[in-house]
């Protein structure tokens, strides 16, 4: 399987599950044996997960990305021998750090929950080809980290203009979206992703999904309330 493949949820749901390391392994960069250079996306990943990994305060040495080809089964052992050394120097995950196992898993859940919200914020870095080592340990900063999670961006339908089009419901890949018909529709912020397909979807002559950037969201109208008046119906 190609590294590119591999998931920040695959890596989050390990540590959840009590993994203590996580060590992929990939192709040399520049070697590929697809067009994607999935490899190069999977650097760019570890990085940014290691830096997760930091801010919710688990040490970053826990997880790890190394390339060899199929033919150096030699370098592969090498590898995986000095990051398990590694593993067991930093001992099981959560303890050395001194996280509670509540705290931590709380932590895994709501990072995992927020993926597709990360890999839109940070599509582009992603996808960047850096070959130099001191450009790929500047790709992410603390800093930069410590916003994206200040600033998480959040969804909520203007029952104002919501038309029960019921378009953002169909699309939504969570289900997180409360429809029916000819009733307003409200978004399940503890489902929500914050992927944006909503915002996308909804047709532009509504404009009824607004995006809201590191702040409260507004409470949805009470279920009896959620009944749509047509603009028809209202100039009439």
């Amino acid at each position: 399987m190609c590294s590119g493949r591999v998931d920040p949820v695959h890596i989050l749901r390990a540590f959840s599950n009590g993994i203590d390391g996580v060590f992929i392994g990939g192709c040399r960069l520049d070697e590929c044996n697809y067009i994607t250079h999935g490899n190069y996306f999977a650097l760019n990943m570890v990085l940014l997960y290691k830096k997760i990994l930091e801010h919710i305060g688990l040490n970053p040495e826990r997880l790890r990305i190394e390339f060899m080809s199929g033919a150096e089964a030699n370098v592969y052992v090498e590898h995986a021998n000095d990051f398990i050394n590694k593993v067991k120097e930093l001992g099981p995950i959560g303890k050395s750090e001194g996280l509670a196992n509540d705290e931590l898993q709380s932590k895994l859940k709501e990072v995992e929950k927020l993926v597709p919200y990360i890999k839109l914020e940070k599509k582009e870095k992603l996808s960047v080809r850096l070959k130099n080592k001191e450009e790929q340990d500047k790709l992410f900063t603390s800093d930069e980290i410590d916003r994206l999670f200040s600033e998480v961006v959040s969804y909520y339908i203007d029952p104002e203009k919501c038309q029960a089009c019921m378009t953002c419901a169909r699309r939504c890949p969570v289900e997180a979206i409360i429809s029916a018909k000819n009733q307003i529709h409200v978004i399940d912020q503890e489902k929500c992703i914050k992927c944006g397909t909503c915002f996308e979807a909804c047709p532009s002559r509504f404009g009824a999904v607004t995006k809201i950037t590191g702040g409260p969201v507004p409470p949805p109208l009470p279920e009896g309330e959620r009944t749509v008046v047509k603009k028809s119906k209202e100039k009439n």
